[in-house]
């Protein structure tokens, strides 16, 4: 499976220890068109992959299966959502609702287990921003979307936003730590890039009135 990853400014890698496929696809409604400095936000197509492919080889050390982008830009189980400047894309971020129980092992003391039986969980994947336009808030907008799209009542069943993070990668922890998401495990050797084990952590941020399994 692949390794998940997170890498920044602002730049996060999901885990590919997560490729497994749900069972029940989710449909996303359209996104409006948001602008900041000129920003229009949209969902990627097939049409976007090779655009894409060549943006997430220059972001991220790790190189993602054909099959990847295939995927995300093309299922509607992925929320693939694109930041646009000049008709190019400049950013994009991708997550996904994932039932609890179907978790990995290392992920399932998110949330209590009484909680987690019938709960949802969002699982960021990707979240990157071209070197060129960081630093202009244009990865706290693609990820206020997720929040605004996962904080519905529709999405009431999902209780908490998590993703996987090089340790060393204080940049993406800062813009995370700074977004409310709070540090929930250490994960040892959980990267292998370019033939090197790298140690990660978990970080997760609680909506819906879901809560750590240790709150009172």
């Amino acid at each position: 499976m692949a390794q998940s990853f997170t890498w920044f400014p602002v730049n996060h890698l999901g885990s590919t220890k997560s490729n497994e496929r749900l069972q029940t696809p989710y449909e996303y409604p359209s996104v409006p068109l948001c602008s900041a400095n000129d920003v229009q936000l949209r969902f990627l197509c097939p049409d976007d992959l090779e655009e894409v492919r060549t943006l997430c080889q220059d972001w991220f050390p790790i190189d993602y299966p054909l099959s990847w982008y295939v995927d995300i830009t093309s299922s509607t189980r992925f929320f693939a959502l694109a930041a646009i400047y000049n008709f190019s894309i400049i950013g994009l971020i991708v997550a996904e609702i994932k039932s609890y129980s179907k978790l990995n092992k290392e992920d399932r003391g998110i949330l209590p287990e009484s909680m987690g039986r019938e709960a949802e969980i969002g699982y960021i994947l990707s979240l990157g921003v071209h070197r060129k336009y960081r630093q202009n808030g244009i990865g706290s907008l693609l990820l206020d979307s997720l929040i605004n799209h996962l904080t519905t009542a529709e999405r009431h069943k999902v209780k908490a936003i998590f993703l996987h993070v090089l340790t060393t990668n204080r940049t993406a922890i800062l813009f995370y730590e700074r977004r409310g998401f709070v540090l929930h495990s250490f994960l040892p050797y959980y990267y292998s890039i370019r033939g090197k084990c790298k140690d990660g952590f978990t970080y997760v941020s609680y909506i819906n009135g879901g809560h750590s399994p240790w709150s009172l």
